[in-house]
């Protein structure tokens, strides 16, 4: 079985509950489908050692070679059976993911059983009669909050009604009196505070160019609005709505949903996801989730309620950890969330923006070398032309290069002038070469490796992300796939191999061995245990370690906020630091430590609050090239420092700046720039 004939086989399947990217069918109607298909299931089943008793629904999709085998324990006992565990398998991957949902109280539940049988099963009518009671009932007006249980069971409260073993009746019960801890005794209006700048998620669209005009922006939960008076200051086309402070507005779908800050301060669960799903539901192209994150001793010191704390605000807080939050993402969508910093992911509708996004996150930008005035050649007519049209020939080149092959037409903005000048880009590119000569061959044999080395980078960390197949890739990509690797599948099992090896401890380190003698500008070797360097020297590092460290940016986001980066060569690990005033003070004081657990897929985060304890970074010069103006002057101040700290501490690690500062103070010392001078601080 491969994944045409999965996917032809599917969509000729004669029953079953037909969802836009799936359909359901449970166990008993197997006889009524291809048995090919059938016995496949099962093989699968078989395979994954999950014994067919364990599951009795199964989930095909239509797009893609993925099935899953769902287990409904109540599927005949209960109208609305609730969902226990699923074993979701991609085929093209060779990959499962377990599910276990016995333990949740707010599980997924199934409607419309009827369409998953054949008419002739012993159920099939009751299974009818429990849907037409649901439809009279008004439940299934709006199918996308009744996919989880609570949501499912206030939906039929909403309308009056109840179930009775199974069964729907008019409730004649008087709506139940508010608690004490009721959701209107929480002040949720007090979690709108007031911006004098762009919130994170929105700075983020921003630089990623979703700010640039191109795009309708809805805010979900704007607040008092101050992201929206700032976008719409700079004529773009953004609305939003609240329900405390713009209640009356109308939802709007919108190319780019942002949904800020919003989900975590929702103290009723049900309520929560129906939020979420209701930012999902108006959204054309991207969706922007974010929320607070915290560790257990920070939200120790509040007052627990419901699954969050109380602050001192009378707020609700739902704190989360960076892998907690992807993971309710992903379950309360069904959809990939992609990390682009702590507590902010986006999630795409469109997918083939959502690979354009990710290619672009793992792409090089280099700063390619200007072309010079011609040398003579005896072709005197190539070197008229070549100078009457330099301007465009130098754009057409920083273009090529970028790509590491030609531009079609719609990948270079003056394609149509190249065309009008020099017949096409072809022409064009080989009047480069002959005028420019063997320079410029080599320039671009350069390219073509970065590109391609750039290429295999996307496509190992795209496994991460749920990676679509080759029909739903940007005609860029497959251009790119065509000319740099002839096939997909060659270009998926080159990354394939290229990601496992990451797992290897001795290439890690030869790896890091090699970017530390031969690649990178600045680093510091620890041997046997890590690298470190600058974060401006990523995009120096072998592919190898580039694919090693953008495992640990899907985990935790972009790195906007970190100065260096520390590879841990044996334990799986990658560290993320960030320093006040790295680039200004001779000793930068640690701001904020992240650790990225690999194998665990975990993130630490490491925060240091007071200030006057912050360690300081005492070799800087080791991040810096050798020849920065600051390098030498940098090098001799930390010499001279530690000698003297020497004599008066047996330890230089984790020193404060405080604590360093008392020293030289006892020696009568002062720090001037990068100098110590003796002399009191005035």
């Amino acid at each position: 079985m491969d994944a045409v004939i999965f996917k032809k086989l599917v969509s000729k399947m004669p029953l079953g509950k037909k969802l836009p990217d799936a359909h359901y069918l449970h166990q008993d109607s197997f006889s009524e489908i291809d048995k090919q298909l059938s016995s496949f299931i099962f093989a699968v089943s078989t395979a994954l050692k999950v014994p067919h008793d364990q599951w009795n629904v199964v989930k095909l999709n239509k797009n893609e070679f993925k099935l899953s085998l769902l287990s409904y324990p109540t599927f005949f006992i209960d109208a609305y059976p609730a969902l226990t565990q699923s074993v979701t398998v991609d085929l093209s991957k060779l990959e499962h993911r377990v599910t276990q949902y016995v333990a949740s109280d707010n599980p997924p539940i199934l409607h419309r059983k009827e369409t998953m049988l054949p008419k002739t099963h012993w159920a099939y009518d009751d299974c009818v009669m429990i849907t037409q009671e649901g439809e009279n009932a008004g439940l299934y007006d709006n199918s996308r909050m009744i996919g989880f249980k609570q949501s499912w069971e206030n939906i039929i409260a909403k309308h009056g009604y109840e179930l009775v073993d199974g069964r729907l009746f008019r409730s004649s019960a008087v709506t139940a009196t508010i608690s004490d801890d009721n959701k209107s005794d929480i002040d949720r209006h007090k979690t709108a505070l007031v911006r004098h700048e762009l919130s994170s998620p929105m700075k983020h669209l921003a630089k990623q160019g979703y700010l640039n005009g191109d795009y309708s922006i809805f805010d979900y939960g704007c607040g008092r609005g101050d992201d929206l008076r700032e976008l719409q200051a700079h004529g773009l086309e953004a609305l939003g709505w609240d329900p405390n402070f713009l209640p009356e507005a109308d939802k709007e779908p919108s190319d780019v949903v942002n949904i800020g800050f919003v989900i975590n301060v929702i103290e009723d669960a049900t309520e929560r996801s129906e939020a979420l799903l209701g930012a999902w539901h108006l959204t054309k192209k991207l969706l922007v989730v974010s929320a607070m994150l915290a560790n257990d001793s920070f939200i120790s010191q509040f007052t627990p309620y419901k699954d969050g704390i109380i602050t001192s605000r009378n707020t609700f807080q739902k704190y989360y950890a960076q892998a907690e939050l992807k993971g309710y993402i992903e379950r309360t969508l069904d959809e990939n969330a992609i990390a682009v910093a702590p507590g902010i992911y986006y999630i795409f509708r469109d997918k083939i923006e959502e690979q354009r996004f990710l290619a672009k996150r793992h792409q090089r930008h280099h700063q390619w070398h200007q072309i010079t005035t011609p040398t003579p050649t005896s072709e005197e007519q190539a070197r008229l032309l070549f100078t009457q049209h330099q301007t465009l020939l130098s754009a057409f080149w920083d273009r090529c290069l970028e790509l590491g092959r030609l531009p079609v037409d719609d990948e270079f903005a003056e394609s149509t002038n190249i065309s009008m000048h020099f017949g096409n880009a072809k022409k064009a590119f080989k009047l480069l070469i002959q005028v420019q000569g063997k320079a410029a061959e080599l320039e671009f044999e350069q390219a073509i490796a970065l590109r391609r080395e750039d290429l295999l980078v996307y496509f190992a960390l795209s496994q991460f992300e749920q990676h679509k197949g080759y029909s739903r890739l940007p005609d860029e990509q497959k251009r790119d796939i065509k000319i740099f690797f002839d096939t997909y599948k060659v270009a998926i099992n080159e990354a394939k191999v290229l990601l496992f090896a990451i797992a290897d401890t001795q290439l890690i380190e030869q790896a890091c061995i090699d970017a530390h003698d031969n690649k990178l500008p600045a680093s510091k070797l620890n041997s046997g245990h890590s690298l470190e360097f600058h974060k401006k020297y990523l995009s120096y590092l072998p592919a190898l370690l580039r694919v090693y460290v953008g495992a640990a940016v899907q985990l935790y986001g972009e790195l906007d906020e970190i100065d260096l980066v520390k590879i841990h060569i044996t334990s799986g690990k990658v560290s993320f630091m960030g320093y006040d005033n790295f680039d200004t003070s001779p000793l930068p004081t640690l701001r904020e430590r992240i650790k990225v657990k690999m194998w665990q897929l975990d993130v630490d985060f490491f925060d240091y609050v007071e200030v006057d304890k912050r360690p300081v970074l005492m070799d800087k010069h080791c991040y810096l090239q050798v020849k920065d103006p600051c390098y030498r002057k940098q090098l001799i101040f930390e010499q001279k420092l530690q000698s003297m700290l020497i004599k008066e501490t047996d330890e230089l690690a984790n020193l404060s700046l405080q604590y360093i500062e008392s020293i030289l103070k006892k020696l009568n010392k002062i720090i001037v720039n990068l100098t110590i001078k003796s002399g009191k601080v005035q």
